[in-house]
């Protein structure tokens, strides 16, 4: 049978050891959310390329029209 002690002790290591891996989760959802971010950009410029192209040629007539670029 353990003593107080020993239990109290075990206790407190428990305690330690999970304040030690509080945050590693939200850092592990960063970096997850970091490297989806990154490779949405990089898919982007493939799949949106025309679309973007054309949208932004409007709107430089647009600009042109009304007296601007």
């Amino acid at each position: 049978m353990r003593s107080a002690g020993n239990r109290l002790l075990i206790l407190v290591c428990e305690l330690r050891r999970l304040r030690s891996t509080q945050g590693q989760d939200l850092i592990e959802y960063a970096l997850l959310a970091g490297f989806v971010a990154v490779a949405g950009g990089a898919l982007i410029p493939w799949g949106a390329t025309g679309p973007m192209s054309t949208i932004f040629s409007k709107l430089n007539g647009y600009l042109v029209q009304l007296g601007g670029a």
